[in-house]
């Protein structure tokens, strides 16, 4: 028998206090490479606070972040970035003023200065990839209009391109339908299992008709601390989850 491949993400008793105020509290979660897992829990329960300290912006009162085998608990943002960890915060951040492809190009440059990525030869590799990615998001026949143009759901596919533009190992996607439709929640569901090939993607939502179309290995937050995982099944089926997140969704 094989020996099973050692995590992507591996988090260890991680607590985050806030003068007080603890925004997490022991929590231990892994993901293993081209893994999807997905993450909800109501209001204040820690879910952004979780993704902020995997990527570095917080730093965890205590506990350990190990990324490929290596601790970054005490590495600084952009570091964390280069080793192979990009995020999508939930309001697109999409540069309006360029176009479609442009967008793209700036995230897949290696040299990631948007003046540098604009105004230099652009390698054929770093433009065929462009051209797979614009394809992956539905976005071929926009690819040369100005990004303010998009509507707010293809903003939001272009901001998820942009992330997958980076390589990173691992994407962090912090409530990726918000303002969506069901026609465009459940495109961007399609879309999320589309890039589990080739990364790993742990996924911030609280709209359940996503989660289910996601049906990926689920875990509940609660005040700073892990409720449930599961499968999706077994998240719907906890009277615990039903009575402190899923019956306040609902209403």
């Amino acid at each position: 028998m094989s020996a099973m491949p050692p995590p992507l993400l591996k988090m260890e008793n991680v607590t985050v206090d806030f003068d007080g105020f603890k925004a997490l509290t022991n929590v231990s979660i892994g993901l293993a490479p081209c893994a999807l897992r997905i993450l909800i829990g109501p209001n204040g329960a820690g879910k952004s606070t979780l993704c902020d300290t995997i990527i570095g912006r917080v730093r965890p009162t205590s506990g350990k972040i190990w990324f490929k085998e290596d601790l970054i608990t005490s590495l600084p943002e952009q570091e964390i970035v280069r080793r192979g960890i990009c995020r999508k915060f939930q309001t697109p951040g999409v540069l309006p003023a360029l176009t479609v492809m442009e967008n793209l190009l700036v995230s897949a440059r290696k040299n990631r200065a948007w003046w540098h990525a604009l105004t230099t030869r652009v390698p054929p590799a770093e433009m065929r990839r462009a051209e797979e990615i614009l394809e992956i998001v539905g976005l071929t026949d926009r690819r040369d209009v100005p990004a303010a143009s998009l509507a707010h759901g293809e903003k939001q596919w272009l901001e998820i391109g942009m992330v997958v533009a980076t390589d990173a190992d691992l994407l962090l996607l912090d409530e990726p339908t918000a303002g969506m439709g069901p026609q465009d929640t459940q495109r961007t569901a399609e879309l999320i299992h589309s890039l589990i090939d080739r990364h790993a993607v742990l996924v911030i939502d609280h709209d359940m008709s996503f989660v289910e179309a996601l049906n990926g290995y689920t875990t509940v937050l609660h005040q700073g601390q892990i409720l449930k995982e599961g499968s999706v099944a077994d998240i719907r089926a906890d009277a615990q989850v039903e009575a402190v997140y899923l019956g306040r969704a609902k209403e």
